[in-house]
């Protein structure tokens, strides 16, 4: 029974670390209708961040990122999708905060977290690692200061497996 469970648990953890994004349709920041399953970055990894405005982990590890994001992308050419999980009536202050940051990255509104939920997300804020392929092949939960770090030692490890 006990080898059953951890075949199970096995096939599980690698099903959700290998899986396609899913298709849901969500609207970026400008109102542009988005497939997230035709989310890519010219077959290169990208990072997908789900966050709200009024979660202050978040806000303060795409701050953090934004800080070095202009050198990742010189470097790796990784982009970044962060994802607003804020509801309908809270979603007019998405636009604001990214301005105020003057954060550099591209913007979806899931309002109804039917993107989150088909990801599985449970917390936030909560990064995704995609492959050029289209795979997840990395995900996290949680901010501490320095797991930006983390990130970028990802992308760079996948560019390496090219």
């Amino acid at each position: 029974m006990k080898r059953t469970t951890l075949l199970f648990l096995f096939v599980w953890i690698s099903s959700l670390l290998w899986a396609q994004l899913p298709s849901v349709v969500l609207k970026d920041i400008d109102g542009k209708i988005i497939r997230t399953d035709t989310l890519s970055n010219m077959g290169q990894p990208f990072i997908i961040d789900f966050f709200a405005t009024w979660c202050k982990p978040c806000n303060r590890e795409l701050t953090a990122i934004s800080e070095v994001y202009e050198d990742w992308q010189k470097e790796t050419g990784v982009k970044l999708i962060a994802v607003s999980i804020d509801q309908a009536q809270n979603i007019h202050k998405v636009k604001p905060l990214v301005d105020q940051e003057e954060w550099q990255f591209d913007i979806l509104l899931d309002p109804n977290s039917d993107f989150c939920r088909a990801l599985g997300v449970q917390l936030i804020p909560y990064t995704l690692i995609v492959n050029g392929d289209g795979k997840i092949v990395y995900r996290h939960q949680g901010y501490v200061d320095g797991t930006e770090n983390t990130l970028i030692e990802e992308i760079r490890t996948l560019q390496k497996r090219k």
